[in-house]
């Protein structure tokens, strides 16, 4: 006999509730549990594909390591050394570029040229502050993901839980389905599916676009020369998933540091 609906609801409150609070005390230790549970999530309809083209699951799971591992070795030996050290670049190069922006305006604008002006004044504080507390930020984000325990979680015991994950997630699922009630099973079945395929194909489409637009935007501007070519395409492929602020902002960045660079050429 089903229990009554109100029932239901107070028990799967209290589960939620539970759940949360464990999820909260015991953050960072399931921090890498999560990770490889979300990445298996994301790349079992790959799995999937793979084995209806014959291969078995291991050998599917294989695969997607293997070029897991290839596309993280480019990364760690080409790509991120690069943006971290046009990064810090840019940094150091702020005050420059704020002081380069001063000398326009106040060629184009006289009255600027008084020592108390306020947009002179802020130009200045701007260059200075963002040198400062870049460096720091930036000194910060290094240090942290040089820990021994953060290099761990994230180049170690992630892959290997997104993996195991990723080979059984099939069971998982099948043995999560045979606990649903079954009065109610065809009836979650289908929130659950419905859930999956809207929530899963927009933060994979977001992803996707995100991912080429970045790529896109960050070797055109290297190619034609912009020193921070690489940083404004990260920036602007990251903030892609908000409608129209990716390429404004990319927009702006571009522009702006193309001004600085080339100023004098022109």
């Amino acid at each position: 006999m089903a229990l009554p609906v109100r029932d239901q609801l107070k028990y799967w409150g209290f589960a939620a509730v539970v759940f949360f609070v464990v999820l909260w005390l015991l953050g960072d230790v399931i921090l890498p549990f999560v990770l490889g549970a979300a990445i298996a999530y994301f790349l079992d309809p790959v799995a999937d594909r793979l084995e209806r083209l014959g291969t078995s699951r291991a050998v599917a799971v294989g695969i997607i390591t293997f070029f897991a591992i290839l596309i993280f070795v480019v990364l760690a030996l080409l790509i991120i050394p690069l943006l971290v050290k046009q990064t810090a670049d840019l940094i150091e190069a702020v005050p420059e570029i704020a002081a380069n922006l001063q000398t326009f305006l106040t060629e184009r604008f006289p009255d600027l040229g008084d020592a108390n002006s306020t947009i002179r004044v802020s130009l200045a504080t701007i260059g200075e502050t963002v040198q400062s507390k870049g460096g720091e930020v930036l000194n910060t984000v290094l240090a942290s993901f040089s820990g021994v325990v953060n290099a761990i979680v994230l180049f170690v015991l992630v892959p290997i839980v997104a993996f195991y994950l990723l080979y059984d997630w099939d069971d998982m699922v099948a043995r999560i389905d045979a606990l649903l009630p079954r009065d109610h099973a065809p009836t979650i079945r289908k929130l659950a599916g419905e859930i999956d395929r809207t929530m899963a194909g927009f933060v994979r489409g977001q992803g996707t676009v995100c991912l080429i637009l970045g790529t896109y935007y960050a070797i055109a501007l290297m190619a034609v020369g912009l020193n921070f070519g690489l940083v404004v395409g990260f920036v602007a492929g990251a903030l892609t998933f908000i409608p129209y602020v990716g390429a404004l902002v990319g927009g702006v960045l571009a522009i702006g540091l193309a001004l600085f660079q080339f100023w004098g050429d022109w």
